[in-house]
């Protein structure tokens, strides 16, 4: 049988099928469509519009691919559709409001803004900077950090590797409790050890109230990734006679690196925005205080809720504040990369 044959059969058994152009067409249509319903309607959100929009373009999928193709490839197709629709509703608020914070943040963010503090400038007039927030959302979140990440990366290896009987079911219990505390909960926590002990507001405070919050998330996440990893590399391992203490150094650990990473880094991206409880045990001051162990501290969330809430209405503190957003963001986005780019650097080569 000839090619020319085969490709004629194979096109029979297969049917009519859409052209690759189709999702596009279909796409434009339903937003032509939802622009013009929208006008029509009177409707003034274009959010509205777009869901119209999203509606009519599973809805025109569905009768298209129905009419060409048959109902089992146009459910197949609706199914797609969805995931599109859903994807392009989550994608949207995100990017609406990176927009909205770099243009409104590029306003004031500059290297005088990066390098001077409040000091005695009124939330109302302009000038002043986030230096003192940046040095003690830097200080509060690296020692929070230290103190959660390895208490959390710990905890999930006794849970993954030893955890057996009633404390692993407890410890597992009390984590997922954890997870859902409120951050006010943890500053209340923290705040009431320092009145027994007469302590006045400081950094490093807030710092243990961000690694009790910190902590729930990097034990779950690195329990997940553990658990991914195969338990043939283990009975490897242990069969050459290697320690298990040494086996999970070694190869467990080294095998979910990138996990992990991303896990802390989550957890970090979590604290970094935390205002409660930095409220309650930092204070804030709007002067500069290297010392997290002595006198109180400001940071990035704290400062943009007071340039907020003490502005009175004055487009300086407002501005201050997006700028300060915008600072939040890099730095966390920052992180991120420099964490990728270290699970990278340590991920077990698999190449020859």
């Amino acid at each position: 049988m000839s090619t020319a044959a085969v490709d004629r059969r194979a096109s029979t058994l297969r049917g009519a099928s859409l052209p690759k152009w189709s999702p596009y067409a279909i796409v434009a249509g339903s937003i032509l469509l939802g622009v013009v319903i929208g006008l029509v309607g009177g409707l003034d959100s274009k959010v509205q519009w777009g869901l119209i929009a999203g509606l009519l373009y599973v809805l025109g999928t569905y009768v298209v691919a129905a009419r060409v193709e048959g109902r089992r490839q146009a459910k197949d197709r609706v199914a797609t559709s969805l995931v599109w629709v859903a994807f392009v509703i989550a994608v949207v608020p995100l990017v609406s409001l990176i927009w909205v914070t770099v243009s409104r943040g590029v306003k004031v963010l500059d290297p005088y803004f990066l390098s001077h503090s409040m000091g005695v400038v009124a939330n109302a007039d302009t000038g002043g900077g986030a230096y003192a927030a940046i040095i003690g959302s830097l200080e509060q979140v690296g020692l929070a950090t230290l103190i959660g990440a390895p208490i959390g990366i710990l905890t999930a290896v006794y849970l993954v590797e030893y955890g057996r009987g009633r404390l692993a079911k407890a410890v597992t219990f009390f984590v997922d409790v954890m997870t859902g505390i409120p951050s006010i909960v943890a500053g209340l926590f923290i705040l009431s050890l320092m009145l027994i002990f007469d302590m006045q507001p400081f950094g490093f405070a807030g710092s243990l109230a961000l690694a009790i919050l910190m902590m729930p998330v990097v034990v779950r996440s690195t329990e997940e990734m553990l658990k991914l990893v195969p338990n043939e590399l283990r009975e490897a391992s242990l069969a050459l006679g290697v320690p298990k203490w040494r086996t999970i150094l070694k190869v467990v650990l080294p095998t979910s690196i990138g996990g992990i990473t991303t896990g802390v880094m989550l957890a970090i991206a979590r604290i970094a925005g935390e205002t409660a409880p930095v409220l309650l045990l930092v204070f804030g001051n709007p002067f500069i205080n290297n010392n997290p162990f002595e006198g109180a501290q400001s940071s990035l969330p704290l400062f943009i809720y007071q340039q907020y809430a003490d502005s009175a209405g004055a487009n300086a503190a407002y501005d201050r504040a997006w700028a300060a957003s915008l600072t939040l963001i890099a730095f966390v986005m920052i992180l991120n990369l420099v964490a990728r780019g270290i699970a990278r650097w340590k991920a077990p080569k698999t190449g020859r």
